[in-house]
């Protein structure tokens, strides 16, 4: 037998149409984009000249006409607390202490952290809440920058999830299933629409340090993975210490003239091996080492704020000067949005706070407060904001009844799925609005539920994609980020 003929003889019919569809393909966009199509100078904003151009990308993507280039996602892992954030619950006041009705939990599931507790206490509040802007919303006093934004987003205060734990919460959210092996969502806008800058990552994401100086949640790389996409969608982590990324540096003694001529070997070989097999995935490894070699300029170019004016510095505040913090990470997703980055993934973890939610919560506060209304800021005074989305939001919301000791100055909330807030800001949003609203106790919608489907896909809306349309054939199922059951963008918030 001979097993390489065994492999050819293997290749799938997708494989085959799509290696003679992109022949010709790529033969015909070079004839008219020229020297556009072939990467020539950079702009000034870092992007090549093609950049007017997506290259990648799917037929006939967008679907319609977008009002969102980009899209920035300012993750808070852990589950942000609503009632002391953005949900205002006055009449929990008087319940101090009194035990959550039966009449409000209905039997709804817990988790086994306060599932055997004897009682669940109400915990209102200890934090004072003001209205903001012309909009007047609530918003806590944990957040007097990001108050100054109720004008600017609109604030959903009705999301919902199944999911009850964190790995499964933030994967849903993240990929479309509690399982992992899906794309997440900055992989199905790379796949769906491509790039806009030849030299950057089409999906680039960053954690954050956190300061409630205890043990956080694990995140993984599968949450920003391609699943079963090819991989040269998958996010691109950018460090805060060493290399940006992993192995951007050539190794002691490799200038760049050898790393170019490493890498033409590499390539003609893979390029053998295409033509021999067909497999996509040696088409994805090709582009994967040119983007690493481009990346040796673009990123370093990125991340150096050293050009940034004072008056911008001063904006996102002096935690700006640190590497890897919340504002530090603001300031670099910014100048990746002018240099039209797809997709900006910000994960800031600690906000598990099943106790001392009065020594942590706040500083959890503290470390993205001002930088989130920085960014929105920065990119406002730009023109950014009229074509980037912006969105902040965890994977579920906090308990109205006390885990654990109950006092007036400190109290724990366990995970809660089934109300939470997201606000969301810039192109395709209407302004200065609230959408949904809870009941007194923030345990259950009492209008306009958001599912995590609906926030995802309207995030896609906003981008000129119809998210039942964008799917791929994975297990002989048309596979897509939202899921099969009927949801839809959330009209109420769209401009």
């Amino acid at each position: 037998m001979d097993p390489i003929r065994d492999q050819i003889e293997q290749m799938t019919r997708r494989h085959f149409f799509g290696r003679t569809g992109l022949s010709l393909g790529t033969a015909a966009l070079a004839s008219l984009l020229g020297e556009h199509a072939r990467g020539g100078g950079a702009t000034p904003s870092g992007g090549s000249t093609a950049a007017a151009h997506a290259t990648g990308g799917l037929p006939g993507l967008p679907h319609f006409p977008p009002k969102a280039k980009r899209a920035i996602y300012l993750f808070m892992n852990g589950g942000p607390s609503q009632m002391d954030l953005f949900d205002y619950k006055p009449a929990m006041n008087a319940m101090f202490d009194k035990d959550l009705p039966d009449s409000i939990r209905m039997g709804q599931r817990l988790t086994t952290m306060t599932s055997g507790q004897a009682r669940f206490p109400v915990a209102p509040s200890k934090y004072k809440f003001a209205r903001h802007g012309q909009s007047g919303t609530w918003v806590s006093e944990l957040l007097p920058w990001m108050a100054k934004l109720t004008d600017d987003f609109a604030l959903i205060k009705t999301v919902w999830t199944e999911a009850i734990n964190h790995d499964p919460a933030v994967t849903y959210i993240c990929t479309g299933h509690q399982l992992p092996g899906r794309p997440s969502l900055g992989s199905w806008l790379s796949y769906g629409l491509g790039t806009e800058n030849a030299n950057l990552p089409t999906f680039v994401v960053m954690t954050a340090s956190w300061s409630s100086k205890r043990p956080a949640q694990a995140i993984y790389n599968r949450l920003w993975g391609s699943g079963y996409l090819p991989t040269k969608h998958q996010g691109v982590a950018l460090r805060s210490t060493g290399d940006p990324v992993l192995f951007l540096s050539n190794p002691e003694g490799v200038d760049a003239a050898t790393r170019r001529r490493t890498l033409d070997a590499i390539n003609r070989l893979n390029h053998r091996e295409f033509e021999q097999f067909a497999d996509p995935e040696t088409q994805a490894r090709i582009a994967q080492y040119e983007m690493a070699f481009r990346m040796q300029t673009s990123v370093p170019e990125l991340t150096d704020i050293a050009d940034e004016p004072q008056h911008v510095l001063d904006l996102y505040g002096p935690d700006v000067h640190t590497p890897g913090t919340f504002a530090r990470c603001a300031l670099l997703a910014r100048r990746l949005a002018e240099r039209d980055v797809r997709f900006v993934q910000i994960f800031h973890r600690g906000w598990d706070q099943h106790a001392n939610v009065a020594g942590d919560l706040p500083r959890q506060c503290q470390d993205v407060d001002r930088a989130s209304y920085a960014l929105v800021t920065d990119l406002k005074q730009r023109g950014l904001l009229d074509d980037t989305l912006v969105i902040w939001g965890g994977e579920f919301g906090r308990t109205i009844y006390c885990q654990g000791k109950l006092t007036r100055d400190n109290y724990g909330r366990d995970h809660h799925p089934k109300c939470f807030p997201v606000w969301m800001a810039g192109a395709g949003i209407k302004p200065g609005i609230v959408y949904g609203e809870t009941d007194d106790f923030s345990y259950n919608v009492v209008s306009n539920p958001v599912h995590i489907h609906d926030l995802n896909a309207t995030i896609l809306h906003c981008l000129g994609i119809d998210h039942r349309r964008l799917s791929i054939k994975f297990q002989g199922l048309d596979v897509r980020l939202t899921g099969v059951e009927e949801h839809h963008p959330v009209q109420g918030i769209l401009a």
